[in-house]
């Protein structure tokens, strides 16, 4: 008897995502335990910063999550964290993920799950840092889910130091958001 094949789609799909510290959300919280001068072992890092689309022409919500700190890296001018955080996409629902956060390098964290249309998802997402910790970008490569809503497509601007949303997206006006986009 052959085990039964799973109905799960496996097709690999691309969401490309930027993440911006706008300064407006008291974000991020530098938690320091340790009594040493340098970042060390257990330092806290919560954090919350704005989400918009990779071609900048859409607010699609946040992230929120905590970093800890593994190593100062100060060969590096960095920090090693493990992170675990989620990208709200208002009505659409929530990606969480979990893994490295690299302040002086490109890292890949592992899609753990999901709600909404992204439920049962799982899969990687490449963390690109373009200006620290200010501008970052994100690839994700989405399995377990049905074809992404064309809102959330599109072709991303190129990450450079110099990108910003669109000044609708930034006003959050409607037709340049996600419904219900978590603010």
């Amino acid at each position: 008897m052959a085990c039964p094949s799973s109905t799960r789609p496996t097709k690999v799909q691309e969401l490309f995502v930027y993440e911006f510290n706008e300064r407006d959300r008291g974000s991020p919280a530098f938690l320091k335990l340790s009594q040493k001068s340098v970042n060390s072992l257990g330092d806290l890092v919560p954090f919350s910063n704005k989400l918009y689309s990779g071609d900048l022409q859409k607010r699609l919500g946040i992230t929120a999550g905590m970093c800890i700190l593994i190593e100062n890296k100060p060969e590096k001018k960095g920090d090693r964290y493990e992170a675990t955080y989620s990208f709200y996409f208002g009505d659409y629902g929530h990606i969480s993920v979990q893994g490295p956060y690299l302040t002086y390098e490109d890292t890949c964290l592992a899609v753990t799950g999901g709600s909404g249309i992204f439920e049962g998802v799982y899969g990687q997402v490449k963390l690109h840092q373009i200006v620290f910790p200010f501008k970052l970008f994100y690839t994700f490569y989405l399995k377990g889910i049905e074809d992404l809503p064309q809102e959330l497509l599109g072709k991303p601007v190129e990450p450079n130091p110099a990108v910003e949303p669109s000044p609708a997206a930034k006003a959050c006006e409607p037709q340049a958001t996600v419904t219900n986009f978590t603010n």
